[in-house]
């Protein structure tokens, strides 16, 4: 699925991003409101993990919606 469409639809897709990646709160969620960037950086801060491995596991989040 493209980011585009992943925005487009958050509300629905809140439910697998908490699955995904569970240190991310329901606040957290909301303040992202679909924007990969915001998405990524909270990663970084709740995991501790380099911005290439953030952005890759996004990458294969994004691809499984598919």
């Amino acid at each position: 699925m493209t980011w585009d469409r992943i925005e487009g639809h958050w509300k629905q897709v809140c439910g697998q991003v908490k699955a995904q990646w569970g240190r991310l709160t329901d606040d957290d969620l909301a303040q992202i409101a679909g924007r990969r960037e915001m998405l990524e950086g909270k990663i970084q801060d709740r995991y501790g993990l380099a911005k290439d491995e953030v952005r890759r596991q996004v990458d294969r989040f994004s691809k499984s919606l598919n």
